[in-house]
């Protein structure tokens, strides 16, 4: 039974092309590009989170975990959505500062986090074309 088990996981470990981890405090986000069985490329985006629960001496470590998979043929809807989103939390936030440069810094990083290397965006990322 455990051979099926772990012959199950490094299955799934292959499908995996790249990967990326993000600690936040109590949460780690994982984007994974995955392959499927017919060798096309999906992201999966989890969200880990611990909770410690029961008596402080011998406590109960478990992992709450939500999935989130998109497709290539969503990505550039979904990025057009996140970075919507982005220059909306920024505005909101800059309603209480005078100051605008973490707003430039943000999208110069994401302008660059999406090049390929050619120097040329892979995705050209503008934050003034969606407002």
């Amino acid at each position: 039974m455990e051979e099926i088990k772990r012959g199950d996981w490094e299955g799934r470990e292959r499908e995996i092309a790249y990967s990326r981890s993000v600690k936040a405090g109590k949460r780690i986000y994982y984007l994974d590009v995955k392959r499927s069985h017919n060798d096309d490329l999906y992201l999966s985006l989890t969200e880990s989170k611990k909770k410690v629960s029961g008596d402080p001496e011998n406590p109960d470590v478990s992992y709450e975990k939500h999935k989130i998979f998109l497709y290539k043929e969503d990505l550039s809807k979904f990025t057009e959505a996140l970075i919507d989103v982005i220059k909306y939390m920024q505005d909101y936030d800059a309603s209480d500062k005078t100051d605008d440069s973490d707003n430039d810094s943000l999208t110069d990083a994401l302008n660059s986090a999406v090049t390929t290397d050619d120097s040329e965006p892979a995705i050209k990322l503008n934050l003034e074309d969606f407002e």
